[in-house]
């Protein structure tokens, strides 16, 4: 083997960089620095049972720069619950990025060392930010026969770290993020198509109290033993609320065992530019006279049976019968894919459909007629009739009065609390970001952030009519009006106004364009104050930015759940938002944060001003903040209610919920009811 002996890292940067990077962190905060990305390979071989030569390899996006071999002691570390691996690794390479001011984005491994190190991949995860990505060398080149494989092993440990490291620069994009990957028939294939496994059970288990967890594993063993496949099916693979449950939903249920698989369309010019316009008109905030044609109503309509009868319908596919191989039960997710709901019920009458509602839906005027919400909500309702379910967020106005009631039941949006939005960074993880925004507000000369020398407020949604951005605007101008009376000697926090884009979300660049005239024609005095940025998709960006704000805001005219305002109170940040949609089942009036009446400016500048000048109160809220949020708006959480569902209508006893929500019936299925004390939604929200 080479390099018997060990060998160390040598690569340094140049004493001028350190020195600069250590001013500038020091002056203007770790937002300034630029951090070199980097990608690590790791390898090991084992000596015996009681010592292991751990090789990793540096790579920046094209050539090896760096590398280390030594030899680390593993005798008995198995059997005391120790990983000695992860250990070493994790000291080693949060060592280099200090050392040679760099940041790693992913880091290469075999899959053999998964079993070897088992907590390796979601330490780096976890306590790095760098995505591990697991390897079988042989399916990942040309190495597939028998004499390539002893190739592959004939390797020293250097060159397997090495090689590592280049296979995993290939699941990466151009912006770092690792790629999505779509496979055959739309299956969404989460986390680089499976190899990137961040997280452990044991992970998801510590993220959730015993109650909710013992009562998801009471239907995960169900479902196990009765062997029964769950499919969702959803409009988009990446960009919005939906999107990120089902991408920690299929996380868990691949770690679990359980078999649940998530399918998009494919994509179609012009249909989400009708799929918005849809979603706007439903919530009550299209322009005037905006409505869908005929014409436009077919469009969708043939785009679902085109992509059904091409992909899922055909042979092998998860909507053909059960006794075929296709899906025991299935849900639907929100108003683009209903369509797909009587091709199933025509072939599988008996199969049970769960139709499951994301936004809100003006349902008083979707069942006026005359009215534009009534239009599209026949058209959609003559489909989604059809299901077995209609499952929305916990709010009664969300239901059109002609759903039968005893089908509805409730269920809160989730987030998930271990994924790059909402996990712990460490400072060095989020200067890294922190810089990255500023990058970005520099090339199109925006405001850049100077934190942690100004704090800033932030409001993070997409650039949506309902949004209420001219009111968080006009909330802000207040604030600073009555922050100078009140003390013209404090300095006045910055206001960030950012979200991500989607490609179901055309509304973006107009409204981004409206909020910007807003602010050069009628504030330009506060241009210098405000940064105004709409992103590329970057979990761990936005995660930077709720994590180092001072305030957070939501000031929606309209709202589904927005499980925004949970992410945020569960970073310990007091949160002043509107009442409207879900938004009140998650603040608690003066202990986590403010609610106000949509467009009440005002009321905002003056809660702003209290947080900003009471720094009791401020320290309070946010000590309450971090302990008050339920696990029902957690991954585990989410899981229970959908095993839940799955499991019943699976066995074939199926439910009627009249109305009640999902978590409180799986938990008294499960025989672990709701206790006093526990944290919970409220429950009486919206009712009469």
């Amino acid at each position: 083997m080479a390099f018997k002996n060990g060998a160390r890292f040598q690569a340094k940067p140049s004493n001028h960089r350190v020195r600069r990077a250590s001013i500038l962190a020091e002056k203007e905060g770790p937002f300034a620095p630029a951090l070199t990305p980097l990608f690590a390979g790791i390898a090991v071989a084992f000596n015996d049972d009681s010592s292991a030569v751990v090789a990793v390899a540096i790579h920046d996006s094209t050539y090896l720069t760096d590398f280390s071999v030594e030899t680390i002691q593993i005798k008995d570390a198995v059997d005391k619950g120790e990983d000695p691996i992860a250990d070493y690794v994790v000291d080693q390479l949060e060592k280099y990025e200090h050392t040679n001011i760099a940041k790693f984005i992913g880091a290469g491994l075999s899959t053999e060392l998964l079993k070897k190190s088992p907590k390796l991949c979601s330490r780096l995860w976890l306590d790095l930010d760098i995505v591990p990505v697991s390897i079988i060398p042989e399916l990942e080149s040309y190495e597939t026969s028998s004499k390539d494989r002893s190739f592959w092993h004939s390797k020293c440990v250097d060159e397997q770290a090495d090689s590592m490291a280049r296979k995993c620069i290939m699941h990466f994009g151009p912006s770092l993020a690792p790629l999505l990957q779509v496979g055959y028939r739309g299956i969404v294939e989460i986390d680089s198509g499976g190899r990137a496994h961040i997280l452990g059970l044991d992970d998801f288990k510590r993220s959730c109290d015993a109650p909710t967890w013992d009562a998801m594993m009471h239907f995960v063993t169900n479902l196990k033993k009765m062997g029964t496949k769950i499919a969702f099916f959803s409009s988009t693979p990446q960009g919005g609320g939906v999107a990120l449950m089902r991408h920690a939903l299929v996380r868990l249920a691949d770690l679990l065992d359980v078999s649940l698989t998530w399918y998009v369309p494919k994509p179609k010019p012009g249909v989400f530019r009708i799929t918005k316009t849809i979603h706007n008109i439903l919530q009550g905030v299209a322009e005037p006279g905006a409505c869908i044609s005929a014409q436009e109503k077919q469009v969708l309509v043939d785009w679902i049976a085109d992509n059904a009868k091409r992909y899922w319908l055909s042979p092998g596919g998860p909507l053909r019968p059960v006794e075929e191989g296709g899906a025991d039960v299935i849900m639907i997710d929100d108003p683009q894919m209903p369509g797909l709901i009587p091709l199933i019920k025509d072939l599988t009458p008996n199969r049970p459909v769960l139709y499951r509602s994301h936004i809100q839906i003006r349902g008083d005027l979707a069942v006026q007629e005359g009215t534009p919400q009534a239009d599209v909500w026949q058209f959609l309702w003559q489909n989604i009739k059809l299901a077995d379910m209609f499952i929305s967020h916990p709010i009664p106005s969300f239901v059109p009065s002609n759903v039968p009631a005893p089908s509805v039941a409730y269920l809160p949006a989730t987030t998930d609390w271990l994924d790059g939005l909402n996990k712990d960074m460490n400072e060095w993880d989020q200067g890294y970001y922190g810089h990255i925004y500023n990058e970005q507000c520099h090339a199109i000369r925006m405001t850049q952030l100077k934190w942690p020398l100004k704090k800033y407020f932030i409001q993070v949604a997409r650039f949506d009519p309902a949004k209420g951005i001219p009111d968080l605007i006009q909330s802000y101008a207040e604030f600073r009006r009555l922050l100078t009376k009140h003390d013209p000697s404090l300095e006045a926090p910055q206001l960030v106004i950012c979200g991500n884009g989607s490609i179901d979300d055309p509304d973006g660049t107009i409204v981004l364009d409206q909020t910007m005239h807003t602010l050069e024609t009628q504030f330009p005095h506060l241009l210098s104050s405000i940064s105004v940025m709409r992103l590329a998709p970057n979990d761990q960006l936005l995660n930077t930015l709720l994590s180092a704000s001072h305030t957070v805001l939501q000031l929606s005219t309209r709202e589904g759940f927005e499980v925004k305002v949970s992410e945020a109170i569960h970073k310990g940040k007091p949160v002043i938002a509107t009442n409207c949609g879900g938004i009140p089942l998650q603040v608690q009036h003066g202990k986590n944060g403010f609610l106000v009446e949509a467009g009440d400016w005002h009321a905002v500048a003056k809660h702003l001003l209290t947080l900003w000048t009471d720094e009791a109160l401020y320290e309070e809220m946010c000590a309450f903040a971090k302990v008050s949020v339920s696990d029902e708006v957690g991954t585990v959480g989410n899981a229970l209610s959908w095993f839940y569902l799955a499991d019943k209508w699976a066995n074939g006893k199926g439910i009627v919920p009249e109305g009640r929500w999902v978590n409180d019936l799986a938990r008294e299925e499960a025989g672990i009811p709701y206790k006093d004390g526990e944290n919970r939604l409220p429950r009486d929200f919206g009712r009469a």
